[in-house]
């Protein structure tokens, strides 16, 4: 009977191994793991990347521009009526057939330009189109950034209040069970138990709404990552494992915007749109170009244009000079068109500029209030777990109510509720003003 009891533990233990290593895993992260699988499994950021290299290929075919074009050339044509000539010989008009019913013409041909002011101009905007793309990859991870940092605090500030709820409703059904022992030996009134189990039941919806909460806040998570929505995941650490933060000082003296996303893109618009400009005018100036071909070229009749003799080389080399003299207004309105946009693009600039400011000004104002009542909150919450202890040994002694461990306790909720969102209030608005400072040059150099 031992063996077999021994024989029926190792298999049950066997079993409940083998189911464990079946079930799924919970996948646990961190801040920085959370980043880390976000910068390298977004497709926004693999687009991001793509379009660097869509620019790069763009800039190798402008630069292409500066080497020889060599083509093979090859045309045929079959005269259907030839043409005729009339020609006076001693006062007597004859018409004369000119031309071969086949001719054909074939080769090599080369061009490359020798001056081109336009063509060099323009070599600068590729070379800054591919620095915008660059730019423009690296704003896209700091909004990813930006994005999963708060969605991943969101988690947190959700679990905290689904924790805190869950613990409300556990304090009300062990009360409610007190209560019940009580009520049973004539200790408490109907009154004391119908306030306990409407206790209980006020408690259950919040602790309900809590776990979809969480539950939503981690399919955003994994909707941000780029992971399987149906795959488990959750966040380690709490809100108040960032405290400490909450002490670093920010003035704003010191903060500037050299490293912004948006104004520099928006600088790099501006240079573009200066060589645009120099480009419209460029094209006032003569350009030069060399040209040469090594053709073959055939006339014949039928029976005669496939013979030897019919093919006869043909090449030429030579110097073209374009002078620009007039097309209609259509090159001043270009540089009129030129000026206006980059007239334009300064005045956006300035205009960003000066809301990211105000936005700086916002974000400080901010997280300097969250830290106010985070301190604030924190003293509270010290008080009212003191008086919720206070009213549990009241109760406990007969000197207190159920009222009294309900007001208690909802006071000391309220204040950790408080003291939490004081935390990721801090947070995210501190995120905020890292993304309108730039401040995550480390973040990204890492994880590319």
């Amino acid at each position: 009977m031992r063996r077999f009891l021994l024989m029926l533990g190792f298999v049950t233990t066997s079993l409940v191994v083998a189911a464990q290593e079946q079930a799924p895993q919970k996948l646990m992260l961190s801040l920085e793991q959370a980043l880390e699988v976000a910068l390298s499994e977004s497709p926004t950021i693999k687009i991001a990347d793509q379009q660097i290299e869509v620019k790069r290929y763009a800039k190798q075919g402008t630069y292409s521009s500066l080497y020889p074009q060599i083509d093979a050339t090859a045309s045929y044509q079959r005269v259907i009526k030839k043409q005729t000539m009339s020609m006076d010989f001693g006062g007597q008009t004859q018409t004369i057939k000119v031309g071969s019913d086949n001719s054909f013409n074939g080769g090599v041909a080369l061009g490359m330009p020798v001056i081109n002011a336009q063509l060099w101009e323009s070599l600068k905007v590729s070379a800054l189109d591919v620095e915008l793309a660059v730019e423009q990859a690296r704003s896209s991870r700091i909004d990813m950034i930006e994005q999963v940092t708060k969605a991943y605090y969101g988690v947190l500030l959700a679990k905290e209040s689904y924790s805190l709820f869950q613990r409300v409703y556990d304090n009300a059904v062990s009360n409610n069970e007190l209560v019940k022992q009580r009520h049973g030996v004539g200790q408490v009134s109907d009154y004391d138990l119908i306030s306990s189990n409407v206790s209980v039941q006020n408690a259950l919806p919040n602790m309900i709404e809590g776990e979809y909460a969480v539950v939503l806040a981690l399919w955003n998570l994994k909707a941000l990552l780029g992971i399987d929505l149906e795959k488990e995941i959750d966040v380690v650490g709490s809100l108040m494992d960032y405290v400490s933060v909450l002490d670093k000082g920010y003035d704003i003296s010191q903060l500037d915007l050299q490293n912004n996303s948006s104004l520099k893109q928006l600088d790099m618009q501006e240079q573009m749109l200066e060589h645009a400009l120099k480009i419209s005018k460029l094209a006032n100036v003569p350009s030069l170009s060399l040209n040469a071909a090594y053709l073959y070229t055939a006339l014949g009749n039928d029976g005669k244009f496939f013979k030897k003799e019919a093919w006869n080389p043909y090449s030429y080399a030579g110097i073209q000079l374009n002078i620009p003299i007039f097309a209609g207004n259509k090159r001043r309105a270009a540089t009129r068109e030129a000026r206006l946009n980059l007239s334009n693009i300064q005045l956006q600039r300035e205009n960003v500029e000066r809301q990211l400011r105000v936005g700086i000004v916002q974000y400080l104002n901010n997280m300097q209030s969250s830290v106010k009542k985070y301190h604030a909150s924190a003293a509270t919450v010290d008080q009212a777990q003191h008086g919720y202890d206070i009213a549990v040994k009241r109760y406990d002694v007969g000197r207190g109510t159920l009222v009294d461990i309900d007001n208690s306790q909802l006071a000391l909720i309220q204040a950790e509720l408080g003291r939490n969102q004081a935390i990721y209030n801090f947070l995210t608005a501190k995120v905020s003003l890292d993304k309108i400072l730039g401040d995550y040059e480390f973040e990204i150099e890492n994880k590319k």
